[in-house]
């Protein structure tokens, strides 16, 4: 692959798994020597590459951040002017002067993040290490990206994220296999990852997902899921028309899941639709092994098109790690059934559908 960056510009670089994205960075943060070629970058580089890369278990979290600005080659006195903003902003105030080996992986994150963001680094590289924060850590630092950028320094970002991508980037890197397959706009290689990637499945059978792109504890996990519309069986989903989702969620012991949201985004990656049991007051209570959890949803208030399912489950909505977030899981298509059809306005932009959740305690997948 063969690419220059800007100074000023905000890259995203977006591919499958092992796509060779890390291994892009770790070249460009000097971490791995490449086997062959050169990359050459221009100016001081803070990286984040894994929670609390660079960090020693046995120094403070106050040690850690003078140890890690002078790596970067801050001068102590520049570390002394933003040692409260890093503090401030990481959550750690208590824990300053704790060996962060006994840190949880959320503060170690949020240190780590702040460190690397706060030391104005003329270049900073940022893997795939948001998605272990809470969703309001998520906000503040995708907040405090999008503020690195207006200050004009120069950022890779690399995710699976793409409402985060189309956010905070203007031009995008698609990899495939460790080669460059598009550099060109966000929005053209956002949907040619989305089209390649996303398994489109038909109505009324189970949809494997085990290979899905996903993160979490995996103490409980969706394996397959099934949708549905009203009518003949087979029958695709219609504009204005009801839909249900079935999700087959493996547990490894009896637990109560409080949150889950199942997620619809376009074929651009703009969510729409995120229905989460938390606000309808329910609760699950799952067995071990197989459980059959479906979502009814009355009427569909989108255009026909192409839709992405995807989902976020947790204990509870505070949890630091989800037991399973899949961000892309599965497509499916909506028609039209009127020879004239209406084109809801507000396709575009998050849209209220009203639903129901069934937990099917007595049933199992065929």
């Amino acid at each position: 692959m063969s690419f220059e960056v800007q100074a000023g510009e905000v890259v995203g670089i977006i591919g499958g798994n092992g796509a060779g994205k890390s291994t892009l960075l770790k070249i460009l943060s000097r971490i791995t020597p490449p086997t062959a070629g050169h990359a050459w970058t221009h100016g001081r580089v803070g990286s984040l590459l894994e929670v609390g890369t660079g960090f020693h278990p046995e120094l403070t979290g106050r040690e850690n951040t003078y140890l890690n600005g002078a790596i970067l080659g801050m001068h102590r006195t520049e570390i002394d002017r933003k040692l409260d903003e890093i503090v401030a902003f990481a959550e750690v105030e208590r824990f300053l002067d704790t060996p962060v080996k006994h840190y949880s992986s959320g503060m170690y994150l949020r240190l780590a993040f702040a460190v690397a963001a706060h030391l104005e680094p003329e270049i900073l590289i940022v893997d795939e290490v948001l998605a272990v924060g809470d969703a309001s850590f998520q906000k503040k630092s995708l907040g405090k990206m999008s503020n690195v950028a207006h200050a004009g320094r120069t950022v890779l970002f690399v995710s699976h994220n793409m409402d985060a991508i189309r956010r905070l980037c203007t031009r995008c890197l698609l990899l495939e296999r460790g080669r460059l397959s598009l550099d060109a706009d966000t929005n053209s290689v956002t949907s040619r990852y989305l089209s390649n990637s996303v398994k489109l499945g038909g109505p009324d059978e189970w949809i494997d997902l085990s290979a899905a792109a996903r993160t979490g504890t995996g103490s409980a996990r969706i394996g397959a899921v099934r949708y549905s519309s009203s009518g003949n069986e087979g029958a695709l989903p219609y504009a204005d028309g009801p839909l249900f989702v079935t999700l087959d969620i493996c547990a490894l012991a009896p637990m109560v899941v409080r949150c889950l949201a199942l997620t619809l985004h376009d074929a651009q990656g703009n969510k729409l639709v995120n229905a989460e049991i938390a606000s309808h007051g329910v609760e699950l209570r799952l067995r071990e092994g197989s459980n059959l959890v479906q979502f009814q949803f009355e009427r569909l208030h989108l255009n026909r098109g192409v839709y992405i399912l995807g989902w976020w489950m947790g204990g509870t909505i505070e949890d630091q790690e989800p037991m399973d977030h899949v961000l892309w899981g599965t497509s499916f298509e909506i028609i039209d059934l009127e020879p004239e059809p209406f084109a809801y306005p507000w396709a575009i932009g998050p849209v209220s559908c009203r639903f129901t959740v069934t937990h099917l305690v007595d049933s199992t997948k065929p």
